[in-house]
């Protein structure tokens, strides 16, 4: 049986989409810190999950949640080849390697927000 969290309905997914709809364009934000943003610091794996499940939501900006080392971790879950790459670099965000390049200069903290 599937619970709310899984299903992503008023549960920690329906939050973390809340807080990914919020990372600026152009900036990127890490599994880690949305999960310590939201009081589960421990929870950043389950933000991973919110992430391959987030192409079903509307307007929640997944290719922007990176590892905290910047790696695109999560891109096999984009159609096609590199999409997640192509759409940072769409908005100006230097990828190399499959590496954010400026992370320092560009990440996003919710906390900070």
């Amino acid at each position: 049986m599937a619970t709310d969290i899984e299903m992503g309905q008023d549960g920690f997914f329906m939050q973390v989409y809340q807080v990914v709809r919020q990372i600026p364009e152009g900036r990127v934000c890490t599994y880690g810190a949305i999960a310590k943003y939201l009081g589960a610091p421990q929870s950043a794996r389950m933000v991973g999950w919110a992430m391959n499940a987030s192409h079903q939501m509307p307007d929640v900006p997944a290719h922007r949640v990176v590892n905290r080392q910047g790696l695109l971790t999560g891109q096999h879950h984009f159609p096609g080849h590199g999409l997640m790459q192509k759409m940072l670099e769409a908005e100006g965000i230097r990828v190399c390697d499959n590496k954010v390049q400026n992370m320092a200069e560009i990440m996003w903290d919710p906390q900070s927000a």
